[in-house]
């Protein structure tokens, strides 16, 4: 359904619409046991499940050398994500641009959108390696994250979509394509995206008060573009839906788990079943980062999850919600999915 604008207004049960799109960004996390090739086609098949579902866009990630995480490619796992669906938007969630060389990252998207027409996003973010060596591998250090070097990228890489790059070389197929960019930022990252008239994907749901700070700021620095015409606000975040509030939050522990492991050992691992976690004696530091990872998420039954959404979407103004939801029961997730969609309205009650 659509409104006067031409904008999709889903709906949930009750009296209000949601002026919000729905959308999903999934990180390839592996679990024990199992081996990165079926994170990887787990992927995918939800990628299947959530179009079918309804929701507005699906996104993947890049991580390199992590255990825990499968996708370490993005544009070549949004390539079998989009040849195995129809309809959904397929992105990135996104490349991190101080990996690459700009030029290579246009072809990439170039030849994504010439094989998948108007279905591609460019989501692009300024994240480098985790450790020393990762960084080492991949030829860049922790200044290849600075603010001024990535705005430079990214100036670079929307010019050789739009042919303006003084070096006489042309990006092929991608000159003269329009593929939607959005940046992935916090705090001055959201400053980068205004100037550069981009679209605006941020989440901190356990610091609301400064993703507030920066949406705001992005809002009244945006200086219009090509690329949008006004600020347009994604809000990213984890939210997992049970029938109980139990339940819901049980799906939050294997992932809590392995950040406080991560925190305390240097290592991202794949993701324990819940009960395995729940069988643990953590030392006290591993159980305060774990405490911590239990909390800043959106966790609950339908009901409980269309109110605290309904309250993120009038705190931030955000035109869109990047539902990001990592368990060890792929069953469980998969429903978590189903019944946000419900929340929604995008599939009936």
């Amino acid at each position: 359904m659509q409104n006067e604008q031409g904008h999709d207004v889903l709906r949930e049960p009750g009296p209000r619409p949601w002026s919000v799109r729905f959308s999903v960004l999934d990180r390839s996390r592996t679990r024990e046991g199992h081996q990165p090739a079926e994170a990887l086609r787990d992927t995918v098949e939800l990628a299947r499940a959530v179009e079918r579902l309804g929701y507005h866009r699906f996104w993947v990630a890049e991580h390199h050398g992590v255990p825990g995480v499968a996708g370490s490619a993005p544009t070549v796992l949004a390539a079998a994500v989009a040849a195995a669906t129809r309809t959904i938007r397929v992105g990135t969630g996104g490349v991190m641009l101080p990996n690459h060389q700009p030029l290579v990252v246009a072809e990439q998207f170039g030849v994504l959108e010439s094989l998948f027409p108007g279905r591609i996003d460019m989501g692009l973010g300024r994240s480098v390696g985790f450790t020393d060596g990762v960084r080492k591998a991949l030829g860049r250090d922790k200044d290849a994250a600075g603010s001024a070097d990535y705005a430079a990228q990214l100036d670079e890489l929307l010019g050789w979509f739009r042919g303006t790059s003084p070096t006489g070389v042309h990006a092929r197929p991608s000159e003269g394509l329009t593929v939607p960019p959005f940046v992935l930022a916090l705090g001055e990252g959201a400053a980068i995206a205004a100037r550069a008239g981009l679209p605006l994907v941020i989440g901190d749901l356990r610091n609301r008060e400064k993703t507030r700070h920066g949406i705001d700021r992005y809002r009244e620095t945006f200086r219009p573009s090509v690329w949008a015409a006004e600020p347009y606000v994604v809000v990213s975040g984890t939210v997992a839906v049970a029938p109980s509030p139990e339940e819901a939050r049980r799906l939050l522990l294997p992932e809590a788990w392995s950040m406080a492991y991560a925190r305390t050992h240097g290592t991202f691992p794949p993701l324990p079943p819940a009960e395995r976690v729940e069988a643990l004696t953590m030392t006290a530091r591993e159980r305060g980062f774990y405490e911590s990872g239990l909390t800043g998420h959106i966790a609950g039954t339908e009901d409980q999850v269309a109110g605290e959404l309904r309250t993120l979407v009038e705190e931030t103004g955000a035109q869109e919600l990047l539902i990001t939801t990592s368990t060890y029961d792929r069953t469980a997730l998969l429903d978590s999915y189903r019944r946000l969609a419900r929340v929604a309205g995008l599939v009936p009650t």
